[in-house]
């Protein structure tokens, strides 16, 4: 009968052989700390369970119908004491749950710079977090590291035991930046930046995906992560560099384009504004971008020709970026510069519209096609913080 039983639980066994327990065994300090409150609340929840699951089965054995042994009391209905165990052991636990779910939600929120690279180990001023921009595009991930000036898609890597500052953003539908290994999940989202802030303690290689399902190419949306030593990722930044290869506003308009299971690619120079832009989605020259749009807002708007405005909003609705159907995309055109818009003084000028606007004082937005861009038009006295 035995054998029987252990032939029967091979299929689970072989099951369990093909699962990944990287959630409970990861390789960074906040994943880690993560773990700590998984297992501590599975604990504190199984204090409960389990006596009651045994309690339940002890009953019923006990007082079954076969049994003339066993207490008969049909009149017994209250007993304080076990009232008191009934109610306080569940409350103590929820205290407990509660206190450790405030600590845990407010040390581990994702935009709070980590404190410590590891237990004992705190984080010194000296020490530079190393920023990576993250872009989540159709269907693959675009790494930006603004401190060396290349970018990586669907690569990625950090130095061992130094933080990392991600900026996450979307290019065009919402996804979820996820490496198990390092830190729990943040969605990245269009015209908006989340933050992650993590450390990788251990060398390896990691699997980083996405945990949003965001259209066909979904399952192939993965990446390497690789955690270097110093030294390792110095060669690491060194042979991008050496690889060649130039990312610009147009040729990143050309990696948007929709693609599925995409190999590595390289890019040793990447230009300083573009994650600015990709953030207000104003890659295409001339658009108007959302932070200017909303400088604007702020100051009262362009009266009733601000009500065009609204066009940006139905970006990527009716059909995927760069697909060859659907409607020519429209936008409207912007005011300042954008090196205006990063904050340096204006070195070119375009013509200016002034036509008027009531009650505006602000010359009236332009309308162009994304296809067959127009000049910006430039109004001196707009600064955009």
């Amino acid at each position: 009968m035995n054998r029987f039983r252990m032939i029967a639980l091979l299929p689970l066994v072989a099951l369990l052989s093909g699962c990944n327990f990287v959630v409970l065994d990861p390789a960074g300090d906040v994943a880690g700390q993560q773990r700590d409150l998984v297992v501590i609340s599975t604990v504190l929840m199984l204090l409960i369970i389990v006596p009651v699951m045994a309690l339940t089965v002890l009953f019923a054995w006990r007082y079954r119908h076969s049994n003339d042994a066993a207490r008969y009391e049909p009149d017994w209905d209250h007993s304080t004491q076990l009232e008191l165990v009934i109610w306080a052991a569940p409350l103590l636990i929820i205290i407990c749950l509660g206190a450790l779910t405030w600590m845990g939600t407010h040390l581990l929120d994702p935009y709070r710079p980590i404190g410590r690279v590891a237990s004992g180990r705190p984080v010194t001023q000296q020490t530079k977090p190393l920023e990576v921009n993250v872009v989540a595009l159709d269907w693959k991930w675009l790494f930006i590291y603004p401190e060396y000036g290349i970018a990586t898609v669907n690569e990625l890597a950090a130095p061992v035991d130094r933080p990392i500052q991600f900026k996450i953003t979307s290019s065009s539908v919402m996804n979820s930046f996820y490496i198990p290994a390092l830190a729990g999940q943040v969605y990245a989202m269009p015209g908006m930046e989340t933050k992650l802030h993590a450390v990788i303690n251990e060398p390896g290689v990691y699997q980083g995906f996405s945990a949003n399902y965001s259209g066909a190419g979904f399952s192939g949306m993965r990446f390497a992560f690789h955690g270097l030593a110093s030294d390792a990722f110095d060669k690491w930044v060194a042979s991008v560099k050496a690889g060649g290869g130039a990312l610009d506003r147009s040729s990143y308009l050309q990696l948007e384009r929709p693609s599925e299971n995409d190999p590595v690619r390289r890019y040793a120079t990447v230009d300083p504004a573009l994650y600015r832009a990709i953030l207000n989605m104003c890659v295409e020259p001339g658009k108007m971008c959302m932070n200017e749009m909303m400088a604007i807002d702020a100051k009262g708007g362009l009266g009733m020709a601000g009500i065009n405005n609204v066009l940006p909003l139905t970006y990527d609705k009716h059909a995927a970026r760069g697909t060859v159907f659907g409607p020519e995309p429209t936008y409207v055109a912007g005011i300042c510069a954008i090196d205006e818009l990063d904050g340096a003084p204006a070195t070119t000028a375009a013509p200016i519209n002034t036509t008027p606007v009531r009650g505006a004082g602000l010359p009236r937005p332009a309308f162009t096609s994304a296809r067959q861009p127009s000049a910006s038009l430039i109004n001196p006295q707009l600064r955009l913080q």
